[in-house]
Order: structure tokens, then sequence, then C-alpha cells
């Protein structure tokens, strides 16, 4: 059996893990990210401590070129500018090594391991702090000319909005924690202003700390002010996934994080707007779905770049 190693490199934290070409994951190790050379040091004894492997995988955030092997300044990663990642891994451990965008990385591990076993076509979307997707399309993930395939964060469903990927009214801005934060605190000052008790913010000086999960538990609870907020989250995610259905055909869309965890706060709404807006025999073969693999998505993701890099 192949042993084969995946990097997870995040903003503040990387993982190093051990598995096999069933998903299988042996071992993990974690540390903290600092600046890049520290880092890239760091993770070149981990792996050196884990003894000879197949192949490694690299899952990073974006932007990256991942034909090349070059993560190109990511925001979450300062100082890491045209990193030749997998030059440099490939150098040290000679074996074949991967890079992919961290959303891709997902969406491939979804597929292979997780909700989107068997499928064709499958969405994967992050849906946590930001959104972003990536595309299983044909039976081969699809990366675009650039890279930049999957950005649906990006997209503008209205022209006003709270604000994601550096755009008022984005994909990203309605769907991601960040975003429902933004909604949440709209409405709390306009409950309050009204003179009316918010569930989840008692006054406007405490408008900034609202988060996505304070909401959650508040609209768990049964009040109607918290539930609105996931509802309109609903809507908005209904009309991102309509334009993806119509364009793509997918059989499957995936979706992470705070949907897998706030899957019944927010479907109604989603699901509601996709019966209205999608062309229905595109919308019936759509199945919308919460990731399976939970909080080891990051660490299967990596390992699945290294999978699919050993053979190439």
């Amino acid at each position: 059996m192949c042993k084969f190693i995946g990097i997870d490199i995040g903003g503040t934290k990387c993982a190093v893990v051990v598995g096999d070409e069933n998903g299988n994951i042996t071992e993990k190790i974690r540390f903290d990210t600092k600046d890049c050379q520290s880092t890239i040091n760091k993770i070149i004894s981990t792996v050196e401590s884990l003894g000879k492997c197949d192949a490694i995988g690299i899952s990073c955030g974006g932007p990256l070129d991942s034909e090349n092997g070059v993560i190109m300044s990511p925001p979450n990663l300062p100082g890491w500018d045209n990193i030749q990642i997998v030059s440099i891994l490939n150098e040290k451990f000679g074996v074949p090594v991967g890079l992919c965008n961290d959303a891709n990385a997902c969406a491939v591990a979804e597929w292979k391991f997780g909700a989107g076993v068997g499928t064709k076509n499958m969405i994967f979307l992050t849906f946590g702090t930001g959104l972003g997707a990536g595309l299983i399309l044909d039976g081969r993930l699809y990366s675009g000319e650039c890279d930049f395939a999957g950005e649906v964060g990006h997209i503008r469903l209205s022209d006003h909005g709270p604000v994601g990927y550096g755009k008022s009214g984005s994909f990203e801005g309605f769907c991601s924690g960040g975003g429902i934060a933004q909604l949440a605190s709209t409405m709390a000052l306009e409950i309050i202003q009204q003179g009316r008790k918010c569930s989840y913010c008692d006054s406007v000086d405490n408008l900034s700390s609202i988060t996505a999960k304070a909401v959650a538990e508040k609209a768990y609870e049964g009040n109607e002010d918290a539930k609105a907020v996931y509802a309109l989250c609903g809507e908005m995610l209904g009309r991102g996934l309509s334009v993806l259905i119509d364009i793509l055909n997918p059989g499957m869309i995936v979706l992470g994080s705070i949907f897998a965890r706030c899957e019944d706060l927010i479907a109604p709404a989603m699901q509601k707007v996709i019966e209205k807006e999608c062309l229905s025999p595109a919308a019936k073969v759509c199945r919308i779905v919460p990731a399976k693999l939970g909080e080891s998505i990051g660490d299967i993701a990596a390992l699945s770049v290294a999978i699919q890099s050993y053979g190439k």
C-alpha cells in the first residue's frame, strides 16, 4: 500500500498528515504558520520526520499556479510571494509533489471520499470564512485557464448588501460567516431602532460583536429574528446556486461548514428560490447535500492532492 503525505497550509495553522490511497489518515502533526521561510523549514523537517513516502500534496488558499507549483501571494499568507513550493519539496524529497487551491482540493476530497462518491458532475462550495467552489466536471477537476475557476464568491447577487470578496452584495457577502454576521448586524440595527428587542444583540454598541454562530444558537432556540437572518442567507444561496445549476447542470452540489451545521435553517428558503429560478430538468437531477467529511476535510483534501499527483 502506498504512503502519501498531505500538507494543509493555512493562514494561522499548518497540518501535515500521513495516509493511504483510500483516504485513511494514520498520523497528523499541526504547527503554527509563521513567516514564509520558517514555515517552509518546519514543513520540510516535519515531512523528514515521517519517513519515506510515495507522493506529497499541498492544499493552500489562492491565488496560486497549480500547473507550475507556485504560491502567488495569498491574502492570508503575507510574504508568500511567488514561492516555488512544489520545486522546493520535489528537489528535497524526490517524489511527485502537487499543489492545489484549497477549495479545489476539498472538492476532490468530497468527490473521492465523501458525499460526492460516484458522481460525474459535482460542485463543492466551502461556505465558511469565505465562499469558494471546486468544480468536478465530466469526472475530473476543472481549474480553468489560470486556476481561477470556481471563484463564485465574487459573483454579485445584489447591488447592495454585505461585503465579501471585496464586493458589496456578492455571493460571499451573503453566504459566509462574515457575511451572515453583517446581515445580522444590519437587521439588528433596524430592530433596535424601532424600539424592539433583538434576541442576539442587546444594543447598538454590541453590533460589531455579532457572529454567525451566536445568531444560529438563537435561531435554534426559536427566535424569529435570528431565523430571519438565516432565511435571507438561504434565499441568496438559492439565487447563487440557481445560476450554477443552469450553467453547469451538476448532479450534486456539496456545501461545507456553515451549511453542514445549519442546513435546516438555510435549506427551506434556498430550495424555494431554486424551484422558482432554475430550469426544471436541471434542478430535478441536482442533489444539494451537506459535506460529509466534516472537520477532517482539510486533512483529506491535502492527502487527495498527493494521491492525484502519484503516477503523473
